[in-house]
Order: C-alpha cells, then structure tokens, then sequence
C-alpha cells in the first residue's frame, strides 16, 4: 500500500468553461448552440483554419531544412522579433533602441504567467505584492496570479446599468491606488464584456498612470478580431509606449491565426534603457529554462514564416478581415431582429457598441440559466455570449429564445 494516499487533497471542481462545452457536446437537441467557448466558427459552426495556415503549413512541411531540433530558451528568434513588430509597430522607437525584450511562450496564458511571474521576482511593489484585475475580466487571471504569490484585486470596469464602461470608476480606481500599483489592460475586445475605452478615454488612463507611477500589464488575445484591422487593435499599446508607460504585453496567436492548440505566444517587456533590457532578458531566460526549458517550434514556426513573408502576411489580413467581419455581422443582424423585428423590452445597442469575439447582454443568470435548461443554448452564466457561436442558421432561434427569456415567456 502507497504510503501516501492523497485523502487530505481537495477535490478542484470542473472548469466552468470546459464543462460548459461538455454539456453541449453530450446534448442531443438538434437546434442546440455553444455561446461558451471563446473559439472562432465559420458559418456552418465549424472550426476555420485559416487559407493562409494552411498554405504556410504546407511550405514548411515540404522544407527539406526543416529539423525538430531544440528552439533557443527565449523562443524562435523571426517569430520573437516579427510578433514584437506586429504589436508595439514596425518603427517603435522602442525596438529601434533595443530596449524591448520578447520571449515566446506558451499562448497567452504561459505569457501572463511568465509575465506575473517575473514581477513576483523583481518588481518593487509598493507594500504587499497586489495585480488590480478589472471587473470582470478572464477568470484564468486570479489563478495565474495567485499562483506566483500576487494577490488579485480588482477595479471598476463594467457598469450593469449601461451594459457599457464604468469609466468614471475605472479612472477613480487608478487615482485611489497606492503609487507603483500594477494594472493588468486589456488591450482591445475586452474579456469577457466587449466594452473597449474610447481612444480619448485610453488617453486620461494613460495620463493617471503615469501621475501614480503605475505599471501597466497589457494582456493582448484579441489583436485584429476585434476591428478586422490589425493596427487598429494594437493602438492602445503603442500609445501607452509612446507615452513611456512602465509595461508588459502578453500576446496570443489562437484567435487572430486559429492556432489555439498550438499554443503560440509571446511576452514583451518595454525596459527604460538597452542596459536594462539585456538583465530583463537573462533572468526571464532563467525563469523560462526552469519551467519549459524550450518553447514549441511548430505554431511559431507556421506564425513567423506568415509575419516575415510579405504575400502571406497581407493574406493573413484578409483572413483575420473575415473572422472579424462575420462577427461584426451577427452583431448587427442580432440587434435587428431584436429591436425591428421581436421588439424584445430593453436596450440593446450594447450589442453593436460593444467589440470582439465577447458579447455581455445584460441577462440575468436566472435568464442565462433558462436558456441553457430550455433552449438548449449553452453560456455562461453572467450573461456572455461568444459572437462567434452565432450563424445565419442559429440566429434567429437565438434571437427568439432570448426575446422570450426577457419577457419571462416560456417556450411554445
């Protein structure tokens, strides 16, 4: 018999989202919709890989040179370098001045980690080590945290009266905090509510920051899903650079490239010299080396070959258009049949104003509950929904079967 049985562990409960998609995958109901999983599909409710994947895939699995030989400890130097260009701009004085450290992780999630991980290490908190999460926000957040002794906080972010931004709580939050606090950004297509700062609004925040001498942590899953425009989705971030924001950017390649099991990320870290940069880069290659030793070489390779090859790239774009623009559609064809056509009670331009994959529609989790149990319509139960679960086919019987849930009918 095992000298240690394991009876004093705990048992962890089933992610929420993960068992969300279970439930619909064991559903039977042939009108059944996954509004849970943060995934792009086509209209047909399929998985999309992208034309230009494909086709890089292709080039590289007919390279004779291509190895399976170990990447460097900080990543696969052209997809470093080109996902760096692709977020902070080509002509970043920052990466002109070397002062930008990127180092390939695992997807988003592994670059939050490396990132809250190395501020556990070296930033000079001010009192107890404390991240300010925004109001929601993905809940991958407090556990990551958490995980490397940073305890979570959060601030005002969404107001459930407008289904819109609490930018007067957001500001206050940022005014009220202890000087060097670290605020974690969402940088476009916010997690999970849709709801984006203004360009003018970006700018006050950026101002207080700078005012309280706070560090911004840029988390970035979203850049081109959430206007179609890649350049567009960084602006926030190369704002804040240009301002001279203490920060970090996490980066994601599953949504904008629909390589989510790939797991291709990155995270850079803006240094205020060269000098510093190159100390930066040495112990995040320590921290690296102790958990993954090496990043995986396939999604970055597929990434990089599209981000330093000019026809690919502008293919890539074309791409992300298409994600981005079958989205924004179901937007505004859910809004019509909700206000034209069901006139369900309620205001629901929040719909169309709000932006990215995310859509909070201001439900209850009662109504949320009585979708999933009725309807056989599979959300979270806050309210969000996946946009892009929504397709010409399903709309309207969504439409209608939240229409009911507002008015408290019950299905024919």
């Amino acid at each position: 018999m095992s000298a240690e049985t394991w009876d004093t562990v705990p048992l962890a409960p089933p992610d929420s989202i993960f068992k969300l998609t279970a439930a619909y995958k064991a559903d039977p109901h042939p009108q059944k919709i996954n509004l849970g999983v943060g995934a792009y599909r086509d209209d047909d409710s399929k998985p999309w890989v992208l034309p230009v994947v494909r086709k890089a895939s292709h080039i590289l699995l007919n390279d004779p040179a291509l190895d399976h030989e170990y990447l460097p400890i900080t990543g696969l130097p052209e997809f470093v370098s080109g996902a760096a260009r692709l977020i902070l701009g080509a002509s970043s004085p920052a990466l002109a001045e070397g002062r930008v450290v990127s180092v390939q992780t695992i997807s988003g999630t592994g670059a939050n980690h490396l990132g809250a991980l190395f501020l556990s290490r070296y930033y000079h908190f001010n009192g107890e080590k404390v991240v300010y999460l925004s109001d929601p926000t993905w809940v991958n957040h407090f556990a990551i945290f958490r995980n490397v002794g940073i305890e979570p906080k959060t601030y005002p972010y969404y107001d459930p009266k407008t289904i819109g931004l609490d930018y007067a709580g957001f500001v206050k939050a940022l005014e009220d905090a202890p000087e060097r606090s670290v605020f974690l950004l969402h940088a476009c297509a916010h997690n999970p509510t849709g709801v984006d700062p203004t360009e003018e609004q970006w700018a006050k925040v950026a101002d207080v920051v700078l005012a309280k001498k706070h560090y911004a942590f840029f988390d970035t899953a979203y850049q081109g899903f959430a206007s179609g425009d890649l350049d567009h989705d960084a602006k926030a971030v190369r704002y804040f650079v240009q301002r001279g924001v203490p920060m970090l950017v996490c980066q994601s390649f599953a949504k904008n490239a629909g390589l989510y099991g790939e797991r291709v990320g990155a995270l850079h870290l803006i240094s205020p010299t060269k000098e510093a940069a190159d100390r930066v880069r040495s112990q995040l290659s320590v921290l690296q080396r102790s958990e993954i030793s090496n990043p995986p070489s396939y999604g970055a390779r597929v990434v990089a070959l599209i981000l330093n090859t000019p026809e690919l790239f502008e293919e890539w774009k074309a791409d992300v258009h298409t994600m981005a623009g079958r989205i924004i559609e179901m937007r505004k064809e859910l809004h019509r049949l909700l206000t034209e056509e069901l006139h369900t009670p309620g205001n629901w331009d929040h719909i169309v104003k709000q932006i990215g994959m995310f859509s909070f529609t201001g439900i209850t989790p009662e109504q949320s509950k009585a979708l999933t149990e009725r309807d056989h319509i599979y959300l979270t139960v806050n309210g969000r929904i996946s946009m892009a679960g929504l397709n010409r086919s399903n709309i309207r019987y969504f439409a209608e079967a939240l229409d009911r849930v507002v008015r408290g009918v019950a299905p024919a």
